[in-house]
């Protein structure tokens, strides 16, 4: 098995914190992982991005330039990444914040998920990344949604372990708006 995925969208959604938890539920699923965040010169607001890849054998490098997958949270992640996208691989949109028109992927599989709606549907505006990451492991089957779930005391800072259970929650509803399609 080997996935690769590019997390991409503005400082303050959530970006790398949706690769750093893949990631660690992939290292407690006893996969390879390599994990690389980029982020542009400014932080909240500025761009960001990261490459995780899951593979069952060891990862040669980080670096990916046409990836299976690209999860693109904003417009300008949009127009940057979905043409990379393998043909044979799939493009994850925010449909709450990209209007279609300017998603030109090669891949014929584009998930439109409206984050921000579904987010609010589970109680917190602001986990439209744990929304998004859900989708992505339904649609991808890369990691199971509870994988995930397993991890988040793992991956969350102490200090929001308070959190886990809305997490929880949005994962779940973001894996069941994939399923539903």
């Amino acid at each position: 098995m080997y996935f690769d995925v590019i997390f991409a969208g503005f400082g303050g959604q959530g970006v790398m914190l949706m690769g750093n938890m893949l990631s660690v539920a992939g290292m407690h699923a006893g996969k390879q992982i390599t994990y690389m965040p980029v982020y542009g010169v400014e932080m909240r607001g500025g761009t960001a991005n990261c490459t995780v890849v899951v593979s069952d054998r060891p990862v040669g490098s980080p670096v990916v330039h046409e990836p299976v997958c690209a999860v693109v949270m904003n417009r300008p992640s949009a127009e940057k990444f979905a043409p990379r996208v393998l043909k044979k691989g799939m493009v994850l949109v925010n449909a709450s914040l990209v209007d279609p028109k300017y998603v030109k992927a090669r891949t014929k599989k584009v998930i439109y998920v409206p984050c921000l709606e579904l987010a609010t549907e589970v109680g917190n505006p602001r986990l439209g990344n744990m929304i998004m990451l859900g989708a992505l492991c339904q649609a991808s089957g890369v990691l199971d949604v509870e994988q995930v779930v397993k991890a988040l005391p793992k991956a969350l800072d102490q200090r929001y372990h308070k959190m886990i259970p809305i997490n929880t929650e949005a994962l779940r509803r973001g894996g069941r708006f994939v399923a539903e399609l």
